[in-house]
């Protein structure tokens, strides 16, 4: 399985690697009201969002039964590394994470 990676500019990138990863992270600094995020989409459906701040966002965007979650003011090497946990397919691993739940 892979993934695709979006830049706050909306554009789509196929298995970046770590270093490119990053400069898609980077991206945020650029991002506005249109594009505040940049998404990393496993094939598996799971994604991860990341805002400017050190906000992700976590979710399954093809099992609407699984509650979405937030992780907060993440330092950048923090979530680099939840980056390559899901390109990496650790769906388990990130899943065990003390994902905040709104219910």
């Amino acid at each position: 399985m892979g993934f695709l990676m979006y830049d706050a500019g909306g554009a789509a990138f196929r298995d970046p690697d770590a270093e490119m990863r990053r400069r898609i992270l980077d991206s945020l600094h650029d991002a506005d009201g249109e594009h505040p995020a940049v998404m990393l989409r496993h094939d598996s459906g799971w994604s991860l969002s990341a805002y400017r701040g050190g906000a992700v966002h976590w979710q399954n965007l093809e099992d609407g039964t699984v509650p979405p979650g937030e992780l907060n003011d993440l330092p950048l090497n923090e979530v680099l590394r939840l980056l390559a946990l899901l390109a990496a397919g650790e769906i388990g691993r990130l899943r065990g994470l003390p994902w905040r739940v709104d219910t």
